[in-house]
């Protein structure tokens, strides 16, 4: 059995991919737990005081940042990036996203930026780093 490059990188895309399934439970649960739940619809007079609402939050935010990040890790994949870079990124973005939800959980605040702002940028970091590690691949 030969050792496999890019473990990094899959226990890193497993552990985001168990983050979000983590967030998408939160979410849900505390969302249906509320009297008067109407699936599909948050109340709209919730704002961050709310942990329904941030719980809803940390979700979307989540699932607007991961198809740019899976589809340049995938990339990163199929072109056989270096392997390390690659696990590194990746993980970068795992930890920033999980750093994100617990503050977005345990912080209430409309203040922008937030400390939660700062681990968005290291996700965001993390994906244009591995973005840039593709494309330095693709030179001679």
């Amino acid at each position: 059995m030969s050792a496999d490059p890019y473990l990094l990188a899959h226990t890193g895309i497993f552990v985001i991919l168990m983050t979000l399934l983590v967030q998408w439970f939160i979410a849900s649960k505390t969302k249906a737990s509320q009297s008067g739940a109407i699936p599909g619809k948050l109340d709209p007079s919730l704002s961050h005081e709310s942990f329904v609402f941030r719980a809803h939050r940390t979700f979307q935010n989540s699932l607007e940042n991961l198809p740019l990040m899976l589809g340049t890790t995938f990339l990163a994949l199929f072109i056989s990036a270096n392997a390390l870079w690659t696990g590194i990124f990746i993980w970068l973005f795992a930890m920033a996203r999980i750093g994100h939800m617990a503050l977005y959980y345990a912080i209430a605040t409309e203040t922008n930026p937030s400390p939660r702002t700062w681990f968005f940028m290291l996700g965001l970091i993390a994906n244009v780093g591995l973005l840039a590690l593709c494309g330095v691949s693709f030179l001679p």
